[in-house]
């Protein structure tokens, strides 16, 4: 299968082992990466702070990218842009009155999937130790982030993979389904109500005395790590997908924060 790969901004500027991880993982199944040019920005935040006019041109420059690229499925990192993708995308084109970017917003949504979603409803993983060869002797806990939760439905897609990595040990996280506090701009706007939710979200995750904690969304994922190295806590953060990624062979060092041999263990 040719899968296209839909990097993410915050992946692509402060996480780019987690879309090489996705790779990794992509290719280890025999399936063939591409990356479509121009992509960029897929809008959400401009649609979350209501600059619906602004997004047009975004949701206009991804869906040129990905609709005249060749591929069979596409694939993200990360569940809020996907929701994105797939929810605002033909929302916003039909609120602009635009029927034909609205048609193709939503052929581009349809193909388009969250890495567990891919993984599980599409390639039909259930193992990911037998099946990916993951490994990773490390005790973590999970955040399930809001847009994956509420938007994708992606249920428990992300954690039953995580259950299944050899030598994992996955402590479950108190009022996992709360909100972290980041919800892109909000933690600008309404920084005190964003950091009070922080708080509560990284004294949980404390609490289970977990060396990390993964998730779906390097954006929640930035903005809880944040709270737990003010916090002082020796917790860090880390993108499941880079827990599927670490091998036997290839494990995830979490002193330099990459996989050996550049992180293409397939």
């Amino acid at each position: 299968m040719k899968i296209a790969l839909f990097a993410t901004c915050i992946v692509d500027g402060m996480y780019p082992s987690t879309a090489r991880a996705t790779v990794s993982i992509l290719e280890r199944l025999g399936h063939e990466v591409v990356f479509p040019k121009g992509q960029a920005c897929c809008g959400q935040m401009h649609i979350n702070s209501g600059y619906f006019a602004e997004a047009v041109p975004v949701i206009a420059n991804h869906v040129e990218a990905f609709d005249r690229a060749d591929y069979d499925v596409a694939v993200a990192p990360s569940a809020s842009c996907v929701a994105s993708v797939k929810h605002q995308h033909p929302m916003i084109a039909e609120r602009a009155g635009d029927a034909g970017l609205k048609s193709r917003a939503e052929s581009v949504g349809a193909r388009t999937y969250e890495l567990s979603q891919l993984l599980t409803d599409v390639l039909g993983i259930t193992d990911a130790a037998a099946e990916l060869g993951s490994w990773f002797p490390t005790s973590v806990t999970y955040h399930p982030s809001c847009h994956g939760m509420r938007l994708l439905r992606l249920e428990d897609r992300q954690l039953s993979l995580l259950r299944t990595v050899e030598g994992i040990t996955v402590a479950d996280l108190p009022e996992a389904d709360q909100c972290c506090g980041f919800g892109g701009t909000f933690s600008m706007k309404n920084a005190e109500v964003s950091s009070a939710m922080l708080d509560d979200k990284a004294g949980n995750i404390m609490s289970t005395g977990a060396s990390l904690c993964t998730g779906g969304d390097a954006s929640c994922l930035l903005h809880i790590g944040g709270g737990l190295s003010r916090s002082g806590a020796a917790a860090g953060t880390l993108h499941f997908a880079e827990i599927l990624a670490s091998t036997r062979e290839h494990p995830y060092d979490a002193g330099t924060g990459h996989h050996t041999k550049a992180q293409v263990a397939r």
